[in-house]
């Protein structure tokens, strides 16, 4: 098990990235006004949930939503 600050550093610093590449290399036209709420890593540092809000209207986050799942290995790499 990983130390819990090593843990909330990592998360953070995943959630750092992953903002910056939805922002510089995602171009998808489907993708709205994101914004990553949260990231957690698992005490093993195996994998990470991220959590994110979408700024609109019902059809925007369904949009959005498909574009980040079309856009999921890109952003997984």
């Amino acid at each position: 098990m990983a130390d819990p600050a090593r843990a909330r550093k990592l998360a953070e610093r995943i959630s750092q990235i992953v903002a910056r590449l939805l922002e510089t290399r995602v171009k998808d036209p489907r993708l709205g006004f994101v914004t990553i709420t949260d990231a957690r890593v698992t005490g093993d540092l195996q994998h990470a949930t991220l959590y994110y809000t979408v700024f609109g209207d019902e059809k925007e986050r369904a949009d959005t939503a498909a574009a980040l799942a079309s856009a999921t290995g890109m952003i997984r790499s």
